[in-house]
């Protein structure tokens, strides 16, 4: 509801919008610097990932080598790296999602994935 009953100022929801847009437009790249971690097997893989989902680093403890079994070690490296995604996820959330709300709700913005 509008106060007074007036019509909504145009000039003053364009500079609102403009700034959720800047807003949203820093977080994203705040969320692309922000690095964030995953592990599996009690820590013998470790990946990092940015905020955005983007791989950066992957750290495997020389006791998940075996020659014999790379099965096992491709699947702790898979589970570190789903971890970490599910980490940056949980941030992307935390920093966009009070954004994305305030454009109209989570759903249905281009390029969020929530």
């Amino acid at each position: 509801m509008i106060p007074g009953g007036g019509q909504p100022n145009m000039q003053q929801l364009l500079q609102q919008a403009q700034k959720m847009q800047q807003d949203l437009q820093r977080a994203q790249e705040e969320l692309a610097n922000t690095e964030v971690d995953g592990q599996a097997g009690g820590g013998l893989v470790r990946a990092t990932v940015t905020g955005s989902g983007e791989l950066r680093g992957l750290k495997i403890d020389p006791k998940a080598v075996d020659p014999e079994d790379t099965e096992t070690l491709a699947d702790l490296i898979v589970a570190a790296v789903q971890a970490a995604n599910e980490n940056a996820q949980t941030l992307q959330k935390q920093k966009l999602g009070p954004l994305a709300e305030g454009l109209g709700g989570g759903s249905g913005i281009p390029g969020l994935p929530f």
